[in-house]
């Protein structure tokens, strides 16, 4: 059958009135009040509901999601931190007509898709109907120039499914067509789905010129090394012939990350590392213990590059260990926002904190091309049922994931959506290297 019939095929299908998606309620966003945040319970608060299918505004796609997956940003916006997700939504429904439609008392989430195109909206050319597809969670309007260089930098610049409507963990999606990219032929729906959002923003982070721009050679310490965004990470450092130094919390994890192909590993549990005495203060003596034990695996060298996201917990004994002149490039702050640090460690020695937030379409791009050419693999090691999410995201809320967690919405089973058997089986070993651990 010719892309044009193909494409016809698909145009033709008979849309549902509604589909059936992850959400959370505006008349619940208060339901979490007093209650310590890992005692939030996602089970309580993430619904699977049938909603109305939305219009579809110029320059977007509808697309049939066969598989998801769960970030950090599902289980905050699950319970409720560090705000509502519900203030996204009204801020962008007053932007325009179209955008009037996120504003809506239930939020369907989800940040992640593997699927197949169904329409697509006026103005759309690069993308046909029937094409299979992945997304990456950048929604930008790019009416300013301040994106043009960098379209992270847009002012309109969101995170679909979390500071967007009608994501990715429902049946069908709504995307902007520049966030579609090619599906690995060589994956299963669910391992395709599972890369977008960490491998991205593990890619700008740590490669990319906007972030820290490793190179060869260089000693680059990761926190959560065996965990969604650590585990990419990982492999991009061993990759691009740096060194990294990976911190893992069990000797599970360590296993995880030494097949991986990395030689330095601190487990924190073995070790013991306090860097907090009390809930204010922090203890420099075990920044210099676990300096020490870097300098000990690295034979004498500080990390060139820290690559932070766990945040409150870790961010002071980060800066410490950093090299003179070195970088601690941070995202996200999974152990609580407010850092705190010496900066005399920071100051005198010439280093820097650098942000880094998921990454612009073409860094999306390229970092979905090295899971394409196999020199980046998928991380899925547990696939839960659409009915399942919130159990799914209980997990990653308490760490009990390895890698990514993937999620099927239309797929009836695990291991569909492979078009490339012969690629498929030179990375066999490689794409299941997480599974069921």
């Amino acid at each position: 059958m010719s892309g044009d019939r193909t494409a016809e095929t698909y145009q033709n299908l008979e849309l549902p009135e509604t589909y059936r998606g992850i959400t959370v309620h505006k008349d619940e966003q208060n339901m979490f009040e007093g209650v310590a945040t890992r005692d939030k319970d996602p089970r309580k608060s993430l619904h699977l509901d049938d909603v109305p299918l939305p219009e579809l505004a110029p320059g977007e796609a509808l697309v049939a999601v066969m598989a998801s997956a769960i970030n950090y940003n599902t289980v905050w916006t699950s319970i409720f931190e560090p705000v509502s997700t519900f203030g996204f939504l009204e801020r962008y429904g007053r932007l325009s007509e179209y955008t009037k439609r996120h504003d809506l008392p239930y939020h369907v989430v989800g940040s992640d898709l593997a699927g197949v195109v169904l329409r697509t909206g006026p103005g759309v050319n690069a993308w046909k109907p029937g094409q299979e597809v992945v997304a990456h969670c950048l929604s930008v309007e790019l009416e300013s120039p301040d994106g043009h260089d960098d379209t992270m930098m847009d002012p309109q610049q969101r995170i679909w499914g979390f500071e967007t409507n009608f994501g990715g963990l429902a049946e069908l999606a709504i995307v902007k067509s520049n966030q579609l990219m090619p599906k690995p032929a060589h994956l299963t729906w669910e391992e395709a789905a599972s890369p977008g959002l960490v491998n991205s923003t593990a890619y700008r982070q740590l490669v990319s010129k906007n972030g820290a721009n490793m190179k060869q050679g260089d000693v680059v310490l990761i926190w959560g090394a065996s965990g969604g965004l650590g585990s990419y990470a990982t492999q991009m450092a061993l990759n691009g012939g740096a060194i990294p130094v990976c911190v893992v919390s069990s000797p599970d994890k360590a296993e995880i990350v030494r097949s991986l192909g990395a030689e330095h590993i601190i487990d924190r549990s073995a070790e013991g590392y306090k860097f907090w005495k009390d809930e204010h203060n922090q203890d420099p003596k075990e920044w210099q213990r676990f300096g020490k034990k870097i300098r000990e695996l690295t034979g004498g060298e500080d990390p060139d590059i820290v690559f932070e996201h766990p945040g409150r917990e870790t961010f002071g004994a980060s800066v410490y260990v950093t090299r003179k002149g070195g970088t601690i490039i941070t995202c996200a702050s999974t152990s609580g926002y407010m850092h705190q640090y010496d900066n005399r460690y920071l100051w005198m020695n010439l280093k820097n904190i650098k942000s880094s937030h998921f990454a612009n379409y073409r860094e999306a791009y390229e970092a979905n091309r090295l899971i394409d050419k196999g020199l980046i693999h998928p991380t899925v090691s547990k696939v839960y049922k659409l009915e399942d999410t919130g159990q799914a995201a209980l997990d990653v809320h308490h760490n009990k994931h390895q890698g990514k967690v993937g999620v099927l919405t239309l797929a009836p089973e695990e291991g569909l959506g492979v078009t490339d058997e012969e690629k498929r089986a030179k990375y066999l070993t490689e794409i299941n290297r997480f599974r069921g651990i």
